[in-house]
C-alpha cells in the first residue's frame, strides 16, 4: 500500500504543478492588457478593444484586397460612423453665403409659367424682349460682351422685366462696371398712357414739397425782418418732359439678374452739367452720396442716370438710311428741333466693307445731342418780372440783362464722320470681326471717345452696347477743379481806407487855414450886414 500511495503522490518538483504555476501571471497580464483596451477616451468615449473588433469584423465582412495598405482608412471609417454632434443644429446653424442666396434669387428665372402659357393660348401678341442670344453671338464676334452663362441670365431677367411691365420697347443697353457691384442696365419705353399715372404721382409730390418750401419761408419772413441781399439767383432750368430729350427712354437698373428691376428717375440739366464737371465710379448702391466738387444735386441713381444719357447721345449709332424722318413732320419741324423718326421699310442693308470706311460716312447718331445748358431743346430763361422791382425808378437804373443766344447742336442723324477729334485721335475705330474669313466677317465699331461702347453691323441688323465704367476719355489725367477765390466782405475804397495821421506842421498848417476861412466867411457877412442897414 505504501508502495501504491508512493506512487499514487506527485513530488512538489514535477512538470504539473510548475505549468499551473507559470499559467497564474500569463492569465493575469492578459486581464491586465484586455482591461487597458478596454479603457474609454476621455475625447470620444470610445475603448481601443471595441474599435478594432469593430474593424476587424467589418474587414472580414468586406474582405478588401491589400487590407493592410487600407487598415488606416478602414479605422477612421468606422470612427465616422460612429460619430455623433453633440451641438445643437438650431443654434449653431451656418449663415448662407451671398452665392446661395443669389442661386436661390435667380432659380425664378428657369422656372416656366406653365399657367400663363395656357392662358395666353393661341392669341399670343408681340412681344418686345429682344433676341438677346443673337445679339449677343454677334458681339461675341467682336469680342465684346459677357459669358453665356451670364448672357442668358439677363435675358431671362429682361423677360421677367417685359412681363412686369406694360413695355412697348425693351433692349439691353449695356453694364456699368461699380467698386461694389456692377449695374445692367435695360433701355424701354412704356405703351402709351402706361406711364401717365406715375408722372401725375410725380408732380403731385413735387408739387407739395414746393408747398412746404414756400410755407416755410413765408413763415421766416414773419419772424425774421433783417434786411436781405438784392442779390437773386439765375432762374432754374426745367427738365425735359417725358419722352421727349434728355427723358425720351427709361432706364431700369439692378445689380444681378434676377433681383427687382428699379426704374431710375428723370435727368434734369443740372444734373447735367454737373456729371461733365465731376468724375466718379459707381458704388453699386443707387443711394450712395455723391460727394465731389463742384456739389452735385443728386445721389448715385441720379449720376448714374446723367451718365448712361451722356453715354447715350455720344455712342448711340445706326447705319446711314435704318432710319428716316416721317415726311408729315419734314414740313412742320426744323431740322433742329426734330425728334423723332422711324424705320425705314425699304433700306436694303450697306455692304460691311463700306459700314468699316475710314470716312465714317455710313453711320449716323440717332440720339438727340444734349446742349451745354443740359437740355436737347433749347430753353429761354425766364426774365425777371417787373413785380420783383419795388419802385419805377430802381427798374429805370437797373439794366436788363442781355439775351443769351440760343445753343444749337447738330440734329439727328447727323453722320459721326463729323464728330469732333480728341487732340488728333479719331472718335471712331472702325474694323472686321475676322480678318482671316473676310467674307463672313461683321463691322464692328468701337468708340474711342467713351471706351467700352460699340456697335455691330451686318446686312440688315445692327446694335449698341456699352460695357465700361461710365467715364469719357481725357488726354490729361483727371484733376478736380480748384475751388473759386474767397468773396470779399466789402468792396474796398478810398472812403473806409484808414490814412495816417498828419504831422504837428501839417495840423498847424490846416488850423490856420481853417481860421483864415472863418476869417474871411465873418467879414463877408459883416459887409452884408452894413449893405443890409445903409438899404
Amino acid at each position: 500500500m505504501a508502495s501504491t500511495e508512493g506512487a499514487n503522490k506527485t513530488p512538489s518538483g514535477t512538470p504539473q504543478n510548475n505549468n499551473k504555476l507559470n499559467n497564474a501571471p500569463r492569465e493575469q497580464d492578459f486581464l491586465n492588457a484586455k482591461a487597458f483596451l478596454l479603457k474609454s477616451s476621455i475625447k470620444s468615449n470610445i475603448n481601443l478593444y471595441d474599435h478594432l473588433s469593430n474593424v476587424l469584423t467589418k474587414v472580414l465582412d468586406e474582405r478588401p484586397e491589400n487590407v493592410v495598405d487600407i487598415f488606416e482608412d478602414l479605422s477612421k471609417d468606422v470612427k465616422k460612423s460612429k460619430f455623433t454632434s453633440q451641438a445643437d443644429t438650431i443654434l449653431d446653424k451656418v449663415d448662407r453665403s451671398e452665392e446661395v442666396v443669389l442661386a436661390e434669387i435667380q432659380k425664378t428665372l428657369f422656372e416656366n409659367q406653365e399657367e400663363a402659357e395656357h392662358d395666353a393660348g393661341e392669341d399670343e401678341v408681340e412681344t418686345p424682349l429682344p433676341n438677346l442670344p443673337e445679339l449677343m453671338f454677334y458681339f461675341e464676334q467682336a469680342g465684346v460682351g459677357v459669358s453665356r452663362e451670364e448672357m442668358m441670365k439677363i435675358f431671362l431677367a429682361l423677360k421677367q422685366l417685359v412681363d412686369n411691365y406694360p413695355l412697348q420697347t425693351c433692349r439691353l443697353w449695356g453694364k456699368i462696371y461699380g467698386t461694389e457691384s456692377n449695374y445692367i442696365v435695360a433701355e424701354a419705353e412704356y405703351r402709351e398712357g402706361e406711364e401717365e399715372e406715375e408722372e401725375e404721382e410725380e408732380h403731385e409730390a413735387e408739387e407739395a414739397d414746393l408747398d412746404k418750401e414756400e410755407e416755410e419761408e413765408g413763415e421766416e419772413q414773419e419772424e425774421d425782418d433783417t434786411p436781405k441781399p438784392d442779390f437773386k439767383p439765375p432762374p432754374v432750368i426745367p427738365r425735359e418732359d417725358n419722352r421727349s430729350g434728355t427723358n425720351k427712354k427709361t432706364y431700369f437698373v439692378c445689380n444681378e439678374p434676377g433681383q427687382p428691376w428699379i426704374k431710375l428717375p428723370l435727368i434734369t440739366p443740372a444734373q447735367v452739367v454737373a456729371a461733365r464737371q465731376i468724375k466718379k465710379f459707381m458704388t453699386g448702391n443707387l443711394d450712395a452720396p455723391i460727394i465731389s466738387y463742384p456739389p452735385f444735386p443728386g445721389n448715385e441713381s441720379n449720376y448714374l442716370r446723367a451718365q448712361i444719357q451722356r453715354i447715350s447721345a455720344g455712342t448711340q449709332i445706326s447705319p446711314l438710311g435704318y432710319y428716316q424722318f416721317d415726311e408729315e413732320e419734314e414740313e412742320e419741324e426744323d431740322e433742329g428741333t426734330r425728334e423723332n423718326f422711324m424705320e425705314n421699310p425699304d433700306y436694303e442693308g450697306i455692304p460691311v466693307k463700306d459700314l468699316i470706311d475710314p470716312t465714317l460716312s455710313n453711320w449716323v447718331h440717332h440720339v438727340q445731342h444734349i446742349l451745354p445748358q443740359g437740355r436737347c431743346q433749347w430753353f429761354a430763361p425766364i426774365q425777371q418780372a417787373e413785380d420783383d422791382f419795388e419802385d419805377e425808378e430802381e427798374e429805370e437804373e437797373r439794366e436788363e440783362p442781355d439775351e443769351p443766344e440760343p445753343e444749337i447742336g447738330p440734329p439727328l442723324l447727323t453722320p459721326i464722320s463729323e464728330d469732333v477729334e480728341i487732340e488728333g485721335i479719331q472718335p471712331w475705330s472702325a474694323r472686321l470681326s475676322s480678318m482671316l474669313v473676310p467674307q463672313y466677317a461683321i463691322a464692328v465699331m468701337q468708340s474711342n471717345l467713351w471706351p467700352g461702347a460699340f456697335a455691330f453691323g451686318t446686312e440688315k441688323k445692327f446694335e449698341n452696347v456699352y460695357m465700361g465704367y461710365g467715364h469719357k476719355y481725357s488726354p490729361d489725367n483727371y484733376s478736380p477743379p480748384a475751388p473759386p477765390p474767397v468773396q470779399e466782405e466789402y468792396p474796398s475804397g478810398p472812403e473806409i481806407t484808414e490814412t495816417e495821421d498828419p504831422t504837428p506842421e501839417e495840423e498847424m498848417a490846416l488850423r490856420a487855414a481853417q481860421q483864415e476861412a472863418m476869417d474871411a466867411a465873418e467879414e463877408i457877412e459883416d459887409a452884408e450886414e452894413d449893405e443890409e442897414e445903409d438899404d
